[in-house]
């Protein structure tokens, strides 16, 4: 059996090190053979050498085309029945990759993502799978959070995180590949939406752990970083929210959207949201008119978001609230249940 290891990859070389060594240390069965494949970006920092004389091959690229088309490049170009996607400024624990293959192999689950602690704090949570909320605003379960009790439990998902989950091939083959047109950011949030609606369903395996250095790449909120989130969640809207939902969710949208200006706006980057704003909106017409949501998916898509966002809320509950996810249970008018 082969396993596709897929990381795109622009510069930052010594992150790509690190993870290829961590790789290298997998514990793996006999019958598992691994392929690595470095879709590079453009690189100009000696990574494709690097990688090349670690037993990766590289698929160059020549210049920046975005994570969404490196990813399509990639699981096009592989061979393996199961394909892992990582960031390359991930570091995996030795047993990572086999507690994901035990979960898919075992059970009729189409992906599974480990916990995900931060790098440089490893007592945190970088993110215990992902999850959205009804007003379309994505999150990193338990993101900052001490590890606990919360993050030990496994769990049914429709959202798989790109920077590191294994995959069974036919998944790609069910729901399509990545949206291009995302450069970077939310092009796993919209392969989830599509998993949901397939009803193709993912696990959280909390005993496969990796490290991640968040904004290892791009930086931890950038003005380009805000810019792609703004906008590509507009785009989300647009293109699975059929008009019912944005009726029986408005408020929810609402206090979703305005509650990311003003956290965007309070890091300083009111140019990069003003930016997203105006892409996203130039751009929703468009959008909606070529993907046209269904009234037929309203029903299923208003559960699948409607049970994301109660686990969003009992993380919250369970190691206290964030601001913005205090705010937005008070303005978005929660099911019965969820208090803040």
């Amino acid at each position: 059996m082969t396993v596709s290891i897929i990381v795109p990859h622009l510069n930052r070389c010594v992150l790509l090190e690190r993870l290829l060594d961590s790789i290298q240390g997998l514990n793996l069965a006999p019958d598992i053979e691994v392929e690595i494949l470095v879709v590079d970006n453009g690189s100009m920092d000696g990574s494709i050498e690097m990688a090349s004389g670690r037993g990766a091959r590289v698929l160059p690229l020549g210049r920046n085309v975005g994570v969404s088309r490196a990813l399509n490049r990639g699981i096009e170009a592989t061979r393996g029945e199961y394909i892992a996607l990582i960031n390359n400024d991930v570091e995996l624990e030795p047993n990572w990759l086999r507690g994901l293959l035990t979960q898919l192999r075992d059970t009729k689950h189409w992906f599974a993502t480990g916990k995900m602690l931060v790098r440089d704090d490893p007592k945190r949570i970088d993110g215990a799978g992902d999850a959205i909320c009804r007003g379309g605003a994505a999150w990193r379960l338990g993101h900052g959070k001490l590890d606990g009790p919360a993050f030990a439990v496994s769990r049914r998902t429709y959202f798989p995180a790109a920077t590191a989950t294994l995959f069974r091939r036919a998944f790609f083959e069910r729901v399509g590949l990545f949206e291009e047109s995302f450069f970077a950011y939310l092009e796993d949030v919209d392969l989830g939406f599509r998993a949901a609606l397939a009803d193709l369903p993912g696990v959280y395996v909390p005993e496969a752990v990796a490290y991640h250095r968040s904004g290892g790449t791009t930086g931890v909120w950038s003005p380009q970083m805000v810019e792609w989130l703004t906008c590509h969640q507009l785009l989300l809207l647009a293109k699975f929210y059929p008009w019912r939902l944005f009726v029986r969710f408005g408020c929810a949208i609402l206090a979703a959207q305005l509650l990311w200006a003003a956290l965007a706006i309070s890091r300083g980057r009111l140019g990069g949201w003003a930016r997203g704003l105006v892409q996203g909106l130039w751009r929703f017409a468009s959008f909606r008119r070529h993907s046209r949501p269904m009234r037929a998916e309203a029903c299923r898509l208003a559960e699948v978001l409607e049970s994301a966002e109660a686990e969003i809320a009992r993380v919250q509950q369970a190691t206290g609230w964030d601001r913005y996810w205090k705010w937005y249970f008070l303005l978005a008018r929660p099911p019965l249940g969820v208090r803040s």
